[in-house]
C-alpha cells in the first residue's frame, strides 16, 4: 500500500501539520526527506529499515553526504537534502546565541554542545563565555584530546573568559563513547573550574556532557 493511500491521520506531512513534527516517529520525519521508497517499499518501511541497519538516527545520520548517497534507496539529492537539513539545524541553534539574545533556556545550550560536539570521534572540551545578562560572547573549543580524554587547564578557561570580559560560562565536553554519565574525573574538574572563574567573578553556570541521547546537565545533577 502506498503511503497516499494511508488514512490521512497517518501519513506522515499531514500528522505533521495536525499534530506538530515531535509527533512524528524518527522514521517518519526521515521518510519526508526520502520523499518516496524503493522497489518495494515505501518511504516510511524503507526509513525504517534504514534506521535498523545502523542502530539509529544518529549513527545514520552522522555518515558524511558521500556514504550516505551510498545507501539503498539514498542517491545524491537525498543524501544532499539529509545533510543540509542537519547544517540547518546547527545554524539555527547558533543563531539565537549569535544575535544576542539572552539564554534564558538552560536546555538550548545543552542542544548547542551536543550539535557541536556530539559527532566528534575525539573527546573536545568547550566553553561558551555570557555576559552578565546571560548573551553569548563567544564560544571556543579550548581542549582537544583522543578518544580517552582531554587534559583541560582551567587557568586557560580563566584567561579566555578575562579576554572576553565574560561574567558567566557554561562548560561542555563530549564522550566519544556514547555514554553521557559524567566520570569521578569530570565531576573533580567542575569543582576546579568553579572555583578557578569564582576568583575573577565569573559564575560557572553548568557543565554539559555530551553523548549519545539527552546531554547530561551537572547543574540538574546538583554537582554546582
Amino acid at each position: 500500500m502506498h503511503i497516499r493511500d494511508w488514512p490521512a491521520t497517518e501519513r506522515p506531512r499531514e500528522k505533521l501539520l495536525a499534530r506538530g513534527p515531535g509527533a512524528l516517529s524518527d522514521a517518519e520525519l526521515l521518510a519526508l526527506f526520502l520523499g518516496s521508497g524503493c522497489a518495494g517499499q515505501d518511504a516510511v518501511s524503507n526509513a525504517r529499515a534504514l534506521l535498523a541497519a545502523h542502530a539509529g538516527l544518529r549513527p545514520l545520520l552522522d555518515r558524511d553526504p558521500h556514504a550516505l548517497l551510498r545507501l539503498r534507496g539514498i542517491g545524491p539529492a537525498r543524501a544532499c537534502l539529509l545533510a543540509a537539513a542537519l547544517e540547518l539545524g546547527q545554524r539555527h541553534l547558533a543563531a539565537r546565541l549569535e544575535r544576542g539574545e539572552a539564554l534564558t533556556d538552560p536546555g538550548a545550550a545543552g542542544r548547542y554542545f551536543a550539535r557541536r560536539l556530539r559527532a566528534l570521534g575525539h573527546e573536545v572540551f568547550a566553553v561558551l563565555y555570557l555576559d552578565s545578562r546571560h548573551r553569548a560572547l563567544a564560544f571556543e573549543e579550548l581542549f582537544r584530546g583522543t578518544i580517552d580524554g582531554a587534559e583541560v587547564h582551567p587557568r586557560i578557561v580563566v584567561q579566555r573568559a578575562l579576554a572576553h570580559g565574560a561574567a558567566a560560562a557554561i562548560v561542555g565536553h563530549n564522550h566519544p563513547s556514547g555514554n553521557p554519565e559524567p566520570s569521578a574525573a569530570d565531576r573533580a574538574l567542575t569543582a576546579r573550574l568553579r572555583q578557578a572563574l569564582a576568583l575573577v567573578d565569573v559564575r560557572l553556570l553548568d557543565h554539559f556532557v555530551i553523548g549519545d541521547g539527552a546531554p547530561t546537565s551537572m547543574a540538574e545533577r546538583g554537582l554546582l
